[in-house]
């Protein structure tokens, strides 16, 4: 975890060693039924998988100096439980899965802070691309190297 916080060490994640990051479900991010929007997630999911990156090394420089960077081709999301205004959220990414060819699985896992109840689960395929062209190319040794999967938690 990038420097976690008590309460987030003590949540019970689907991997030993998640990047996480905590916020806290404001009224901009709710919908008509007064729970967070839909989109509100996906959005707090690319915030958290871009930090991610940056955390491996991997930012938009980094990228150009490269000559690849990823882009999302297909997004999975489960919502388990709603979240309201005040809710006190842990949200967190891995990289799942990663053959070093052109694409790779991150996946994410919401934990709501007051009961330990996990909120959301979702995965992002995403696709390795050429940064002059857009076209898809194979994974650079950096990225294989970076981007490895998670640790499972043993059972």
């Amino acid at each position: 975890m990038n420097s976690p916080s008590s309460a987030a060490s003590a949540l019970e994640w689907d991997v030993l060693a998640p990047f996480v990051q905590a916020l806290t479900v404001g009224p901009e991010h709710l919908d008509a039924f007064q729970h967070t929007n839909n989109v509100v997630y996906l959005s707090w999911l690319q915030d958290v998988a871009w930090a991610h990156s940056v955390s491996l090394g991997f930012g938009m420089a980094d990228y150009h100096r490269v000559g690849a960077g990823c882009v999302a081709r297909r997004h999975e999301l489960d919502y388990l439980a709603p979240t309201f205004a005040g809710d006190r959220l842990h949200v967190a990414t891995w990289v799942a899965e990663n053959a070093g060819r052109l694409d790779m699985w991150r996946a994410y896992q919401i934990i709501r802070e007051r009961d330990g109840r996990t909120v959301l689960r979702g995965r992002t395929q995403w696709i390795c691309v050429d940064m002059r062209t857009g076209r898809p190319r194979r994974q650079p040794p950096e990225f294989i190297a970076a981007y490895r999967p998670a640790e499972a938690i043993p059972k």
